[in-house]
């Protein structure tokens, strides 16, 4: 079988190159990555320089094109392989910047030549840099999703290490009012430290978020990291049953292997009282993504005071009416700021009454996911209709509220 590389227009190419051109084997093979497999460009470059015997051998360090760059693979990989020391990881990418002038030269190299058959000469550098990691870290090469990415700046020997974030799944009860979902930066300082917020920086002692997290970058030896839930309670309402789903983001984690159950021992056991968590497992962004757009159905228990005692007959009829009906809300004045001003359709599912008392009553309520029930009760001043209150025609006030579970998981 007659190698590919003896082809006629192949040869003529590469005769038309050498003739202007000081190649290393490297560069002159890069001309025909694309011809025959098997081959590294090196040894390419090695039978093109055999079929045309009147052309030298070049060496790396005089080549025209990369100026001895591939003599620098091995540093390369070793200054690499220092700065991933610090982190655990399966799979990794390697990437390269090169000096403009050399980028101009292959440029100038490839409108001479043929750029048919040839790759980039970072393609080739940046395989030849993984293939000795890959093969001192016993690490693999990921193109598609790699834990870690690391560039480096070929002319300052310079590493930015990529990393990907490591995100897990789980589930979190609330059992303390007046914690917020997450971190509440102070309004005056905006997280310096003032005297108002006695220096924290924060509007309140901790949050979910951070008695979750807290632990987890402790573990992981994380920069950093973002919480998402899915949906949120106010401050002063508790999250019971089977949880609210969210995905913890932590940033550039220096340990991936984890053991959740131990990890989710150790949140709860520090938390106990506030929060739990249960159900930890690892996740991808994917999932954020999924429970930010999902639209679950809660079912809330809600207890509301009226400013004078409540009608049982009429409670229980307004409770028949609403039975699958759907509620307009317009943003609810006290969000309005931080809220766009829309109205916002919203179905109720279920209503059942669990008690009523002089002015008192506690109902179950299951909602569309976004349903504002404080403003279901109370009305708002008209920017909820119908509301109980209208309905029972007592001006009514939510005194405690709960999320007693999120359907749909």
């Amino acid at each position: 079988m007659v190698s590919a590389l003896k082809d006629k227009k192949i040869v003529e190419i590469a005769e038309k190159a050498l003739s202007k051109y000081k190649l290393c084997d490297h560069c002159l093979g890069r001309l025909f990555a694309m011809v025959e497999h098997g081959f590294t460009n090196e040894e390419r470059g090695e039978k093109l320089r055999r079929n045309l015997k009147q052309y030298r051998k070049i060496e790396i360090k005089d080549c025209w094109l990369c100026s001895g760059l591939f003599n620098e693979i091995r540093h390369f990989a070793d200054i690499i392989s220092e700065h991933l020391n610090d982190y655990e990881f399966e799979t990794f990418l390697v990437g390269s910047k090169t000096d403009e002038e050399i980028l101009d030269r292959e440029q100038e190299l490839l409108e001479f030549a043929d750029p048919e058959y040839s790759e980039p000469l970072k393609t080739e550098l940046n395989r030849e840099i993984g293939k000795i990691l890959e093969k001192e870290s016993d690490k693999k090469v990921d193109f598609e999703n790699p834990n870690i990415m690391a560039v480096i700046d070929t002319s300052f020997d310079v590493v930015n290490l990529q990393i990907k974030p490591l995100y897990i799944y789980g589930r979190y009860n609330k059992y303390k009012r007046d914690i917020p979902q997450t971190r509440w930066f102070c309004r005056v300082c905006r997280g310096k430290g003032c005297r108002k917020c006695n220096y924290t920086g924060k509007m309140y002692e901790t949050s979910v978020e951070e008695l979750i997290a807290r632990r987890v970058l402790e573990k992981t030896r994380g920069d950093g990291e973002s919480f998402h839930g899915c949906g949120r309670e106010d401050i002063d309402v508790c999250m019971l049953g089977n949880g609210r789903p969210f995905v913890l983001e932590i940033k550039n984690p220096k340990i991936r292997s984890l053991d959740l159950d131990q990890l989710e021992e150790e949140i709860n056991e520090r938390a106990e009282g506030k929060i739990k968590v249960n159900n930890l497992h690892f996740s991808s962004k994917i999932e954020i993504a999924r429970i930010k757009s999902a639209d679950f159905k809660k079912l809330y228990r809600v207890t509301f005071a009226g400013e004078k005692a409540i009608n049982k007959e009429k409670l229980k009829k307004v409770v028949q009416t609403l039975q699958g009906k759907t509620i307009s809300q317009f943003t609810p004045s006290r969000v309005a700021r931080r809220r766009v001003n829309i109205v916002r359709d919203r179905k109720i599912y279920n209503l059942n009454i669990e008690l009523i008392d002089g002015a008192t009553a506690t109902l179950t309520i299951e909602t569309q996911s976004g349903t504002y029930i404080k403003e279901l009760i109370s009305g708002d001043d008209g920017r909820t209709r119908p509301s109980i209150s209208e309905m029972i025609e007592v001006p009514c006030k939510v005194t405690e509220l709960d999320v007693m579970e999120i359907k749909g998981e």
